[in-house]
């Protein structure tokens, strides 16, 4: 996502550099919101494009065992499970151990070098390929002496050689390497999607009427 991330996140970062929660969607929120509302300024609808969810956070902070079927909850059946408080016990902690645990994946490198001009000739191939590739991200890294750039984020290697061969004609010098990414979209076909939001703007100022000398 990053030709995303460059031109999306930068105007949400905008959006909330005001003094001002500028993103409320909460009814109590934005009327306490209102009675902090900078003189000169006005609450104003908006709409943004905001990068696809890269994980699924419907059940974020949910028990899946709570979410069973069950006939006192209006389903047609119950479904009960047994288990060892032991193994609750052990789940319980082996998702608090992994809650930071970086993603292992793969990509492809199409940009190594160490030249006095590296650093120019990088710039120039990030904005050709984010420009050819607009969906796929892309990630412009300096490690003492190299300048890399790196695109994708790809769970398997399979997957990486797939695209792999799709720019080989056009980066010679592609190879796969494997690395800590960033989760992939959920859906490659939507890889955004517009959201409404209400922004703090400033009131626009009346001009002011030239006075008339005779």
């Amino acid at each position: 996502m990053k030709a995303f991330s460059k031109t999306i996140l930068p105007v949400l970062g905008l959006l909330l550099s005001f003094s001002w929660p500028a993103l409320s969607q909460e009814t109590d929120s934005l009327s306490a919101a209102v009675q902090t509302i900078p003189e000169g300024y006005e609450l104003a609808d908006s709409v943004v494009l905001v990068p696809a969810e890269r994980v699924d956070t419907s059940l974020v902070g949910e028990n899946i065992f709570d979410l069973m079927p069950s006939k006192s909850g209006g389903d047609v059946s119950d479904v009960n499970i047994y288990q060892s408080s032991s193994i609750v016990s052990a789940m319980k902690k082996t998702l608090e151990n992994n809650v930071f645990r970086p993603y292992t994946g793969y990509r492809v490198r199409i940009f190594f070098d160490n030249r006095q001009t590296a650093r120019h000739e990088s710039e120039e191939m990030l904005s050709s390929f984010e420009a050819m590739y607009p969906g796929v991200p892309a990630y412009r890294s300096y490690v003492n002496p190299y300048f890399k750039i790196t695109v994708g984020d790809f769970r398997t290697k399979s997957e990486a050689m797939s695209f792999l061969q799709q720019i080989i004609g056009v980066f010679p010098k592609a190879f796969i390497v494997k690395e800590n990414i960033e989760y992939p979209v959920l859906d490659k076909d939507s890889l955004a999607r517009l959201d409404t939001v209400r922004i703090l703007r400033k009131l626009a100022e009346e001009p002011q009427s030239a006075a008339l000398s005779l």
